[in-house]
């Protein structure tokens, strides 16, 4: 086992152990994949500034997310498909985010349900909802999750309609893989990830299957998804969703400041600055140098969370000190679980802890709360200068 001290540890051992079709649906972006890499590169830009001599003792990286105590303000993201990445996979990311004490969200599109999840766990998590054109199943989804005592809901507003993704589209994306021959030269050096699969029984879509109506087959489960992304959804819709719920709202997607606006109109509990890991528009800008037009619109009146290009625990502050009061990692743990199971999603919280809490230290800071944009270099212009 190599030694693993950074979330690219990470990202190369999960390359050789997961199938190429689910490493590149998770490592790619749509289009030409701009918006994919900016996310991150544009971290690179912001730089932090070094105080030293000041008394660092008793430092603590707690905080608060939708009311919620966690041990740091990181949220696992909402990531389709996670139980391919490795079996169970959302039971064991869940376990893993569990223990480390910060929130999990399950995607609408996991493989384990959102009672297989509940029941594995124990504890409350959070439920990422897709609304969908068949408005009896997503009412009944929605009262699952409310059954399995999910205390949020993550709304996707950024998938309407499904971004290309010309890697997903080569390889034939698909749940359970489709036997080509591609595929299966492919699966036959994934030793570790094919025994994962022969001993779960979860290898369909398990908030879908047996749920929708219609939906018996693979073949039924392609067309039936393929054609129940809702593009009808707007702030309307958003309300009624709300009503629906009655709980905590977050609403993801959000990348510019009227949307900002809207989201606060409707009641948001908090808004997730994201341009869905760069695989919807490409050629959007990237979330973090989204976040200060944002923060300015509505910083003080709703919490703004950020989501998309966070690598490292680095990069969590940095946006932290941009006015987030919350971040999510999808890739990040993604990588883990796919290298090592759940060991590997709390390895990757690890690191972004001790990276957090490491460059907090050196920027003079004894808490995550007191982050501000004191701590950072930002260059004039980051957040853009447009027509």
């Amino acid at each position: 086992m190599p030694v693993i001290t950074c979330i690219d540890d990470l990202r190369r051992l999960y390359k050789r152990r997961a199938p190429k079709m689910f490493y590149d649906y998770a490592e790619t972006g749509s289009w030409t994949g701009q918006t994919f890499t900016e996310n991150t590169t544009d971290f690179q830009k912001i730089y932090l500034r070094q105080r030293v001599a000041v008394d660092m003792e008793g430092r603590s990286t707690r905080s608060r997310m939708i009311g919620q105590d966690v041990a740091m303000p990181v949220a696992l993201a909402p990531v389709g498909m996670t139980g391919m990445q490795c079996a169970d996979g959302e039971i064991k990311a869940a376990r893993a985010a569990r223990d480390f004490g910060v929130p999990y969200t399950l995607s609408t599109m996991s493989i384990c349900s959102i009672e297989d999840v509940a029941e594995a766990t124990n504890a409350p998590f959070w439920f990422q909802l897709y609304v969908m054109r068949d408005e009896d199943y997503v009412d009944r989804l929605i009262q699952r999750a409310k059954d399995a005592g999910c205390n949020a809901m993550v709304l996707t507003l950024d998938l309407q309609i499904l971004g290309q993704r010309h890697k997903d589209l080569k390889n034939g994306l698909s749940t359970p893989p489709k036997p080509t021959l591609n595929t299966l030269l492919d699966l036959s050096t994934k030793w570790r990830w094919g025994m994962g699969m022969l001993g779960t029984k979860r290898r369909q879509f398990g908030n879908i299957v047996g749920h929708a109506r219609d939906v018996g087959d693979m073949t039924s489960l392609i067309d039936w998804t393929h054609k129940q992304f809702d593009p009808r959804l707007d702030w309307e819709k958003v309300k009624d969703y709300k009503r629906k719920w009655g709980g905590k709202l977050i609403l993801k997607g959000i990348l510019d400041a009227e949307d900002a606006k809207m989201a606060l109109q409707v009641g948001a509990d908090a808004i997730i600055v994201s341009n869905h890991g760069g695989r919807q528009l490409d050629g959007a800008i990237s979330a973090i140098r989204a976040l200060p037009s944002i923060m300015d619109a509505v910083g003080d009146k709703v919490e703004v969370h950020l989501d998309s290009g966070i690598r490292s625990g680095q990069d969590v502050l940095k946006a932290l000190a941009l006015g987030a009061t919350g971040t999510y990692v999808g890739r990040a743990y993604i990588y883990g679980l796919g290298a090592m199971g759940q060991a590997g999603v709390t390895k990757a919280l690890e690191i972004i802890h001790k990276e957090l809490d490491t460059t907090m230290a050196l920027c003079g800071r004894k808490s995550v709360t007191d982050l501000d944009r004191s701590v950072l270099l930002v260059p004039k212009g980051f957040a853009g200068d447009w027509e």
